[in-house]
């Protein structure tokens, strides 16, 4: 039998190591709280914070491009962006199956992608959805799922105003058009922001902001959107009724060079990424060259005028209907005989052109072209835009220069075109032409000739629109119409193609005293008809007509009971 003496003492010293473990417990205890309260604080504050503050996009918006009237052309629309961080997405989450429904996708398909992609803290799920799908995901609050607002680019006028406006990718940076070529002034940079959020990732508190938001400016162009949908819609229907390559119409407004409509054809509607192919998305008015004939014989005749030796009333013996230039033979549809300098431009004749422009200095005709602005950039500052070709020629060149007065050996592009016609428009001076409103892009205007040699040639041009001239499907009721047809061979690999046509036709209204000046081209209308004062001229008429109505103009001239026109 034990001693109770040494049992007592046994217990006793237990209890003490006991007491002394449980103080050293405390103790230690005690010290971990003094260090984590006192010494570790600085360290857990961070951790906590890097738990909950995060560092937010702001989204900014890209500036709008608007028409002369302000009717939007481009804007941005608010949109969301589905993205994921698949390190922390739950694939065993039952919400996937309907985050796979919203995106128009299978959970299989999701959960793959989301393993496939572990290791990485961002993954685009889907971009630029409806702020409506945006909430629905956002209410099934799935971990790692996360939804941003960002803006979408949305074109109003569709392919109407494509050519000029282009479009922007995904993310928002020009890739077309004066969207590419005004990034910097149109483009925006979003702003960031320090926010709490929960554990849920929900922002519960906005503490500052990091930088600020750079929203684009607006961007307001010349162009007035009734007559760039007046004009559109009147160049689609005589390419598909003649079943032409493509064609372009350029409208400008004569006393100052503003581009009122500039359309193409074929065209795209850029809201629609598929339908952006390479074909469709170049502004031809601005960026394709072709010949423009017969169009340049005013200038030919303008030139004559300024050099002395003609006057409107002076004869050029055109017989017998052809001429020859060293080894080539320059023709005329048939023999017109003596002609004044009206009825060479009335009749088209090359002969009576080419007669004229081998009279003179050998760069008389070219240089009143260049002053025109024939085979130079207009300098509007469109991306892509070609200045065509207009060729130095010495006296012994005659080919070249019989074959440059009118109109063949140069290239221009549809707004060259118009341009050139703005000093006889505007008694002799040149209005450089202009895109954008706004902006400090205007230049003085140049003398290009006498005013009283614009007006002359004006005149002489009526009278291709005459029952007699070669353009008479361009008349507008109502007004008087100056203007001139071209029709020129396109050019292959191998030279001219013999069944290949290139119809022109370009001009200006009211005659007395022109507002708006136009330029019509179409490439290779099959059937027929293909010259320029049947394909072009009636184009020309209906714009012309539907514009002068929107723009007040009142008519210049007054249809008797008796169907005689009289001027007012």
């Amino acid at each position: 039998m034990s001693d109770p003496a040494l049992v007592d003492k046994a217990r006793g010293w237990r209890l003490w190591l006991v007491l002394i473990l449980l103080l050293l417990i405390a103790g230690a205890i005690s010290a971990k709280l003094f260090s984590l309260y006192l010494q570790d604080q600085e360290f857990l504050q961070s951790q906590g914070d890097a738990r909950s503050l995060r560092t937010i996009e702001v989204p900014a918006h890209r500036g709008m491009i608007t028409d002369r009237n302000g009717e939007p052309l481009a804007v941005s629309a608010p949109v969301a962006t589905i993205w994921a961080d698949p390190k922390k997405s739950d694939l065993d989450n039952p919400g996937l199956a309907r985050l796979a429904q919203l995106l128009k996708s299978n959970k299989k398909k999701l959960v793959k992608r989301l393993a496939n992609n572990r290791e990485r803290r961002f993954l685009y799920l889907k971009r630029q959805v409806t702020p409506e799908l945006a909430e629905q995901v956002r209410q099934l609050r799935i971990p790692g799922i996360h939804v941003d607002q960002e803006y979408k680019r949305y074109y109003p006028a569709a392919e109407v105003a494509t050519h000029l406006v282009g479009f922007t990718n995904l993310d928002g940076r020009g890739q077309e058009g004066l969207e590419l070529a005004f990034e910097e002034w149109l483009g925006a940079e979003n702003g960031r922001q320090l926010v709490m959020k929960d554990r849920l990732g929900r922002t519960i508190k906005h503490i500052r902001e990091l930088s600020p938001v750079s929203n684009g400016k607006s961007l307001q162009l010349t162009i007035d959107l009734r007559m760039q949908y007046l004009a559109y819609r009147e160049l689609k229907a005589v390419v598909a009724a003649h079943k032409a390559d493509g064609g372009s119409l350029v409208m400008l407004d004569s006393a100052t060079g503003e581009v009122l409509a500039m359309v193409n054809q074929p065209s795209y509607n850029p809201n629609d990424p598929a339908q952006r192919i390479s074909t469709a998305l170049r502004n031809k008015a601005m960026t394709d060259v072709f010949e423009p004939g017969s169009t340049m014989k005013p200038l030919t005749v303008a030139a004559a005028l300024m050099s002395g030796r003609y006057t409107p009333s002076s004869v050029v013996d055109t017989s017998p209907g052809y001429m020859r230039v060293r080894r080539k033979t320059i023709r005329d549809h048939r023999n017109y005989g003596s002609l004044d300098i009206t009825g060479i431009i009335a009749k088209s004749s090359n002969v009576g052109v080419a007669k004229l422009a081998l009279s003179m200095e050998a760069g008389s005709v070219r240089n009143l072209m260049s002053n025109a602005g024939i085979g130079q950039a207009t300098g509007v500052g469109f991306p892509g835009e070609q200045g065509g070709r207009l060729p130095f020629l010495s006296k012994k060149q005659d080919v070249q220069r019989a074959a440059l007065s009118y109109g063949y050996g140069l290239s221009t592009t549809p707004l060259q075109l118009a341009q050139s016609y703005l000093p006889l428009a505007n008694d002799g001076l040149l209005n450089p032409v202009s895109l954008i409103q706004g902006q400090d892009m205007k230049r003085d205007p140049v003398r290009v000739m006498p005013a009283t040699v614009a007006r002359q040639v004006r005149g002489m041009m009526e009278s291709v629109i005459s029952v007699a001239g070669t353009g008479r499907r361009a008349a507008v009721q109502g007004y008087k119409v100056a203007g001139k047809t071209g029709t020129v061979h396109k050019v292959g690999a191998q030279g001219y193609i013999d069944d290949q046509y290139i119809s022109v036709f370009a001009g200006m209204a009211p005659a007395k005293n022109p507002r708006l000046v136009m330029a019509v081209m179409i490439d290779n209308p099959r059937g027929q008809e293909y010259y320029g004062g049947e394909v072009s001229a009636p184009v020309f008429s209906r714009t012309m007509a539907g514009a002068l109505r929107m723009m007040n103009v009142a008519p210049d001239t007054v249809i008797k009971s008796n169907g005689q026109v009289a001027q007012r």
